[in-house]
């Protein structure tokens, strides 16, 4: 039972639970950004090069072998065209993660730097201590 135990205890963890989420949302922009990168940064580099589709750059190690319209044994390549585009898929967030830590890092700078106001009731006691220092006066 006690085994159970623990890992409930790890597992309902807000950490734990926080960093699960991180990761859901993390794969859901990572589709956002893998969308970007095929649908628009991809194709203007393709005008860039004259139009080249550069999913398609390969290098064939093994051409496929052919009875007719069927394929005996597929192609086998390097895909390196796929390897661009999922690089440039990784730089983009990671430009994008990099930015957002930086915003979170300037906050906490700022929140940081400001002093906390003290509590209302530390104030009111403080005023009362003035208070009752200038009546001995």
């Amino acid at each position: 039972m006690g085994f159970i135990k623990e890992f409930k205890e790890f597992a309902m963890r807000g950490n734990l639970i926080d960093m699960a989420v991180g990761v859901v949302i993390g794969g859901a922009f990572g589709k956002i950004v893998s969308s970007i990168v095929a649908d628009i940064v991809m194709p203007v580099v393709s005008i860039l090069t004259g139009g080249y589709d550069f999913t398609k750059l390969k290098y064939v190690l093994k051409q496929a072998v052919m009875e007719g319209d069927k394929v005996v044994t597929p192609e086998l390549a390097l895909n390196y065209g796929s390897f661009i585009q999922v690089t440039l898929d990784f730089l983009i967030v990671a430009f994008a993660v990099f930015l957002v830590i930086k915003v979170i890092n300037k906050i906490r700078r700022k929140k940081e730097a400001q002093p906390a106001a003290p509590a209302e009731d530390i104030v009111l006691l403080t005023e009362i201590r003035d208070l009752l220092k200038n009546e001995k006066r």
